[in-house]
């Protein structure tokens, strides 16, 4: 489960409603929330978090936590 998918559990979140307000289909909402490889697109976030009524910039932040620049820039 990825965290996007925790996010519609805890927030009791159909995934058919969402892939019907977003346009998305049905099975790419479900590799979003199962698939840990999975990459989500910005576009999708932003639709996903608009029909989650949640913030874009919060749901980005918290589905991307784990993410660290590499390199000796980034550190």
């Amino acid at each position: 489960m990825t965290r996007l998918g925790e996010i519609f559990i805890r927030k009791s979140i159909n995934k058919a409603d969402v892939a019907r307000k977003t346009g998305m289909t049905s099975q790419r909402i479900g590799v979003l929330t199962l698939d840990q490889k999975a990459k989500l697109t910005a576009a999708e976030l932003y639709l996903i978090a608009k029909a989650i009524d949640e913030d874009p910039c919060k749901l980005l932040e918290y589905v991307c936590q784990d993410l660290e620049l590499g390199g000796k820039e980034g550190k």
